[in-house]
């Protein structure tokens, strides 16, 4: 986990510097394909990704050492071509793994918060998932086990292949030519993001396209069907816990209200988007159907909720930040709670954003408890090594504080009929 980190500390600067770029470049073209409040959900989903995975919240119910140790039949020598052939199974595993995300009721869950956006940028590339918290991916490296593939090379090649599907996220990259056949390329990745009938479940792989070409998943994107982006289940919120169990809540309901024993255990193995009959009659969800005139997300923000939202925005980039640089300094209890306190902090100000009028009560109470937290154990934020880190803290949650007063009773919700 120390090391992942450390990656992090890399990779983190660099999206943010490619995302810049392509900020500027729609601006100069004017086609700017971010909007300021999506960008940061997708931003603090990111966070809430990196947070899960830097602590290492994760129910593993089978390791790829076990499979290998009892499937293995063979060993590649340590060479490129060990890298080369480790890279193709992991590609090839994500493409099955996405492809179940895809196919089937719960195991959406763990993929909608990618889909959920209705831009397409490079920020949308960090919508990862928090609720995939039960590990059984090796499963998918079957592959890779039989081929003796060490478990060292696929810990090294799994970020690296996930880091590289960042750059295709983007409306500014047409299509690339005789690389169309060969790897995902933008042209090829909006589709996978489309909602347009024709495009829904198509172009599951993750570097090289030669898995949809031959599992029959493959879709060009065509100019007389121009992508519409999101889910068709609009989540119609900012904030990425919500996000992340929406699916599930709602799938808890039906198991809840339909009738038929059989119904409440089924539907959660069902294809993707199927309820019974029961449910779906008197509890009816908004699906999209017009996509062409389907109304995004948008809320009325003065310019002061705006400050507010890239203050905290910036302020939480500085105690992950801060957690990432300082991970292997840090005690395991304190990373945890810590990250606890990280958490809580993007589902408040995310909350705040949609406009609950329960959420500056949550900011208060959330706010308080974190300068008490501070007061207690200070000494946990390496005051010897960085001086005027509490106190930084302390005027960040102090400032909340009175933010959630200033607007104690004056955020309304209005009536979301996709939500």
């Amino acid at each position: 986990m120390d090391t992942y980190a450390s990656i992090l500390l890399w990779a983190i600067p660099i999206f943010m510097i490619m995302m810049a770029v392509e900020i500027l470049y729609g601006h100069y073209k004017k086609h700017q394909t971010y909007t300021f409040m999506d960008t940061i959900s997708s931003l603090s989903s990111g966070m809430t990704n990196i947070l899960k995975d830097s602590l290492g919240l994760v129910l593993v119910i089978i390791s790829y050492p076990y499979i290998m140790e009892k499937i293995s039949i063979m060993e590649i020598e340590a060479s490129y071509l060990l890298y080369v052939v480790a890279f193709v199974c992991i590609d090839f595993a994500s493409y099955w793994n996405h492809r179940l995300n895809h196919s089937v009721n719960i195991f959406w869950n763990r993929h909608v918060i990618h889909h959920s956006s209705e831009e397409f940028n490079m920020a949308c590339a960090l919508r990862q998932s928090i609720s995939a918290w039960i590990g059984f991916g090796a499963l998918f490296l079957i592959p890779a086990a039989i081929l003796g593939i060490p478990q060292k090379v696929i810990a090294i090649l799994a970020p690296l292949h996930l880091f590289a599907q960042f750059w295709y996220h983007t409306r500014h990259i047409g299509k690339l030519g005789w690389l169309e056949y060969i790897i995902v390329t933008p042209s090829q990745h909006r589709v996978h993001h489309a909602i347009n009938p024709i495009y829904i479940d198509k172009n599951l792989s993750a570097i090289f396209c030669i898995w949809d070409r031959m599992f029959g998943t493959f879709q060009e994107e065509l100019e007389s069907e121009p992508p519409v982006y999101g889910v068709l289940k609009p989540v119609s919120t900012w904030n990425p816990i919500f996000i992340n169990f929406q699916h599930a809540y709602h799938l808890f309901l039906d198991a809840y209200h339909t009738k038929r024993l059989k119904d409440k255990f089924r539907l959660w193995f069902m294809p993707t988007g199927w309820r019974p009959d029961d449910v779906k009659d008197k509890y009816p969800r908004f699906v999209t159907k017009d996509i062409n005139n389907r109304k995004k997300y948008k809320l009325y923000y003065s310019l002061n909720l705006k400050i507010i939202a890239a203050f905290q925005f910036i302020s939480i980039n500085f105690l992950v930040f801060f957690l990432l640089n300082n991970f292997s300094l840090l005690d395991i209890d304190f990373k945890l709670y810590f990250g606890i306190l990280i958490f809580i902090s993007i589902f408040g100000f995310t909350s705040f954003l949609d406009l609950y009028d329960w959420a500056p009560k949550f900011e208060f109470v959330r706010s308080f408890l974190c300068l008490i937290f501070l007061v207690v154990q200070p000494n946990q934020f390496l005051f010897d090594t960085y001086p005027f880190s509490t106190s930084i803290m302390l005027i960040y949650f102090s400032l909340t504080l009175v933010i959630s007063l200033l607007y104690w009773n004056k955020l309304k919700r209005p009536l979301i009929k996709s939500f």
